[in-house]
């Protein structure tokens, strides 16, 4: 983002409280931003909120009903919003005959259904300004797929197309979006998927991470949160005016093959 504002960008992060989140949150204030931190854990994001100097909103994404108090409680806080990241997810790993449908209920409505209403009631307030930015976190499995994983690649390919819709709806009236697609990235999330895989598997953690995660990629390692950070802090830059509706691939080569 541009640091040469004289009134600072509001940005909305959900999932902050830890992992992608709470590195985009962390990088944006320092980038200039007053950041909302949306998150259900409600002691981690006071705590982030605090370090940032920005605002908590302790918020469910599985609640539509707390989808719209979300976007209201910053529009009274903040006076409004120029920056909306949906980060927010959460993974479980089974066989399709053995996948819990209401598991499979709430991961869509996290990673799909909750990014879209949170891009709809911020729409008309960027309308108004004549300029936004929405930056989706998605995942290399909004790309590909892997075995026993069918609500969060799901999710995660019907958030690329949300992505590219509202770009060309948002092209008209200055709001960009696009998405990230990161592989394997060092967070909780992704050490509760070592564990649940190496279960799934009946294989070690270890060999999760060098057989598994690790297998189709070039570059052998995890991505860092900051690095993601980094690339969303340009999505939400002056710089990236000209970019929307891209699909930003962070694979670490995965999908070169």
């Amino acid at each position: 983002m541009a640091d040469n504002k004289s009134t600072k960008k509001i940005a909305l992060v959900t999932g902050a409280a830890s992992g992608i989140g709470l590195a985009v949150a962390e990088r944006l204030a320092a980038d200039g931003a007053r950041v909302v931190v949306a998150d259900r854990h409600r002691e981690k994001g006071e705590a982030v909120a605090n370090d940032i100097n920005g605002v908590f909103v302790a918020c469910d994404l599985s609640s539509s009903t707390d989808c719209r108090l979300l976007v209201n409680k910053v529009l009274d806080t903040c006076k409004g919003v120029d920056i909306l990241i949906n980060n927010a997810g959460f993974q479980h790993v089974a066989p399709i005959e053995s996948f819990p449908e209401d598991i499979w209920d709430n991961m869509l409505q996290v990673m799909l259904t909750a990014p879209f209403l949170l891009t709809r009631y911020v729409w008309p307030v960027m309308q108004k300004q004549q300029g936004g930015r929405i930056v989706n976190i998605a995942s290399i499995h909004g790309q590909v797929a892997s075995p026993f994983k069918a609500g969060y690649v799901s999710a995660k390919h019907g958030l690329l197309g949300l992505t590219k819709t509202a770009a060309l709806e948002g092209a008209e009236y200055g709001i960009t979006v696009n998405a990230l697609c990161p592989a394997y990235v060092r967070t909780p999330l992704v050490e509760q998927q070592i564990s649940d895989q190496a279960k799934t598997r009946g294989i070690s953690e270890d060999e999760v991470i060098q057989k598994v995660m690790l297998e189709p990629a070039a570059v052998k390692r995890l991505i860092e949160p900051s690095e993601v950070a980094d690339v969303v802090a340009y999505l939400c830059s002056d710089a990236a005016s000209a970019v929307t509706g891209a699909v930003w691939s962070m694979d670490l080569g995965w999908t070169a093959r």
